[in-house]
């Protein structure tokens, strides 16, 4: 499969990087569950640039990127930019999926079953 190039500004590399540093509870526990490809065999990155965004996890074998929203995703300016980011990203051919920062803090096993279920779809439909 050949690996699709997303452009992403440059200027977002030291920002991810930060983020990846200052992770919430709710990122560290996902990624623990995602890094190293133990999961389903597939690579994920964490705050990962994607044209004008840092996707939370992204993983390009699955076009998928993963968002973990906290409080502020629940303010109506924040919300509007989600939508956006949203559109964006899927003119490029990716697929997000959205859980909340308790969501993954306190129900792991269903926030795991989510990520499984579009990849066990995405297996079938590739």
């Amino acid at each position: 499969m050949r690996r699709k190039i997303i452009p992403y500004n440059s200027k977002l590399k030291e920002f991810a990087r930060k983020l990846r540093n200052d992770s919430t509870l709710g990122e560290i526990l996902l990624w623990k569950e995602l890094n190293n490809k133990q999961f389903y065999g597939y690579d994920f990155q964490r705050q990962k640039p994607l044209l004008e965004f840092i996707a939370d996890f992204y993983c390009n074998e699955l076009s998928l990127v993963i968002e973990i929203d906290g409080d502020y995703h629940n303010h109506e300016e924040a919300f509007k930019l989600d939508i956006e980011r949203v559109v964006k990203l899927k003119e490029w051919g990716l697929n997000i999926l959205r859980f909340t920062e308790n969501e993954v803090r306190k129900d792991m096993t269903n926030v795991l079953r989510g990520i499984e279920g579009y990849i066990l779809d995405y297996q079938k439909n590739d």
